[in-house]
């Protein structure tokens, strides 16, 4: 695999994990912000508060899986288990963060319900870093896509 795709794969692993490190200390507090109404404001769109901790965990632990398998497929992570399930997940990983990227902006759009705030900081961070990080992914895959099955 390329120098470049190593690159970038562990740049989107690392940003996968830092991610899931976010939503885990999610489940305990609303940090960086001060409180439970700010998160919901500018993190969730709507809502009194963080939401459920099974739920920032359950997402956390989607990220984390996320990033190793970006990381491994990249070779910047040793690769456990067979290579076409590992290829697998990280298309999938690329599938669901383009998608959430591009969807993002009409999905939580106007009609949404969802607060200005929320809104404003998903246009301009959080579907760009999706879209982003997704096509991180699909460069890794793609990339690794020509080698023999593991």
């Amino acid at each position: 695999m390329g120098g470049a795709v190593r690159v970038a794969g562990g740049v989107v692993a690392g940003a996968l994990a830092a991610t899931g490190v976010l939503h885990a200390v999610w489940a305990v507090t609303p940090w960086p912000l001060r409180t439970p109404e700010e998160f919901a404001d500018a993190v969730v769109g709507a809502g009194e508060g963080v939401p459920p901790a099974r739920a920032c965990l359950v997402v956390a632990g989607a990220l984390g899986a996320g990033a190793y398998l970006v990381g491994a497929e990249a070779g910047v992570l040793p690769a456990v288990g067979p290579g076409r399930l590992r290829r697998a997940g990280v298309r999938t990983v690329a599938g669901v963060l383009l998608a959430r990227g591009m969807a993002g902006p009409v999905v939580y759009g106007r009609v949404s319900g969802r607060s200005e705030r929320f809104r404003r900081l998903n246009v301009r961070y959080y579907s760009p870093l999706c879209v982003a990080l997704g096509a991180g992914a699909a460069a890794v895959t793609r990339a690794g896509s020509g080698r023999r099955p593991q």
